[in-house]
């Protein structure tokens, strides 16, 4: 049997990181986020690695570009308005095809907003979130144990694609406790003959870079990068079905709304509502085969959220639109309840979208 340990979600985040070979951490304090950068001070000295906490969350992101432009696994972390400070670092490291790893434990805004748990960055980490055409692998984990899984898996697939990887989380699931175990962490080991590790006069320099003065050259160089990205939406959608067998309802959910969804769900079962679940684990590559497929088969979609309304546009995109999808959702930092996606479910059952 696994041997299980009682973590708190942040600081799972940072133990798999440091079991996944990362050694080299840049960050700087907000909440919800910042045991992840007290636990990587408490443990990087220990085993020789590297904290440094920078004078801004601008410095740490331009940190984290230099360090993995070495080959060497590299981790930031921080939370909503952080994030937005590092969207230009986040740009620059897409626009040299460097893999590294950036954590967003949500909290509410616009602006400084709260330090509630929120959803409301989707549309920042799957879109981009800096300027230019770019993508990230976005994981978007529901449980103490995947905050510790995505993060090994965000290194993997960063390394293999050499692109940014983002866990997408939200506050309560960086403050909440759990068992969990790293007993199955498989940790991908990939070359990296573009790292600036020196030449010692054997090899040609390289040259880690994303300025491209002349057009047809950034042309070209997007037009290659999408070729990639075609391949992780192909090869790396990852998605949870809950009762999805008989489903006439679908309720798609991520993160913690799709906890209390799974409770409604239960409940609206026990009314006789053929209802389920299906979740996104990558937001993306968004799960759009999964959505598709259901849209052949079930009346309607609710889609639960803890924003104003986003991944509800995704939603809408995978089913081509077939069926009605209506929105359950709060924000600024409140959490729906089981009895609100219940409400929701009853609706749709009605025809109520």
């Amino acid at each position: 049997m696994a041997q299980r340990v009682l973590m708190k979600g942040n600081e799972a985040i940072a133990e798999a990181a440091i079991r996944a070979g990362c050694r080299h951490y840049f960050g700087y304090p907000i909440t919800p986020q910042t045991e992840i950068a007290a636990y990587m001070a408490k443990k990087m000295p220990k085993i020789g690695g590297v904290f440094l906490q920078a004078e801004s969350e601008i410095a740490s992101i331009n940190m984290v570009y230099g360090a993995a432009a070495t080959g060497m696994r590299v981790m930031t972390s921080s939370s909503s308005p952080g994030i937005s400070l590092k969207a230009e670092g986040l740009s620059y490291i897409a626009g040299s095809d460097i893999p590294a790893l950036v954590v967003n434990v949500q909290r509410g805004g616009p602006g400084l907003g709260g330090i509630q748990p929120s959803q409301s960055d989707y549309f920042q980490a799957t879109k981009g979130g800096g300027h230019g055409d770019y993508r990230m692998i976005v994981l978007a984990p529901a449980s103490v144990q995947e905050m510790a899984s995505l993060t090994i898996k965000g290194f993997n697939l960063a390394d293999k694609y050499n692109m940014t990887s983002m866990i997408l989380a939200d506050g309560t699931i960086g403050q909440m406790m759990e068992p969990i175990s790293f007993e199955d962490a498989e940790i991908e080991v990939y070359e990296k003959p573009w790292a600036l590790t020196g030449t010692e006069c054997k090899r040609k320099h390289n040259v880690v870079n994303s300025l491209y003065l002349k057009p047809e050259e950034l042309e070209v160089k997007n037009f290659e990068r999408f070729e990639r990205y075609k391949l992780v939406e192909e090869n790396e959608a990852m998605w949870e079905e809950y009762m999805m067998e008989d489903a006439e309802i679908c309720v798609v959910a991520f993160g913690i709304a799709s906890r209390v969804a799974k409770n409604a769900i239960v409940a609206a079962r026990n009314e006789g509502i053929k209802v389920g679940l299906i979740r996104p684990i990558t937001v993306w590559p968004f799960p759009k085969k999964a959505l598709a497929a259901a849209a052949d088969k079930v009346k309607g979609f609710v889609c639960v959220e803890l924003s104003m309304g986003q991944m509800i546009e995704d939603v809408k995109l995978a089913t081509s639109c077939k069926k009605p999808v209506s929105l359950c959702n709060r924000c600024g930092g409140m959490i729906c309840s089981p009895d609100q996606v219940l409400y929701s479910i009853r609706n749709a059952q009605k025809g109520e979208f």
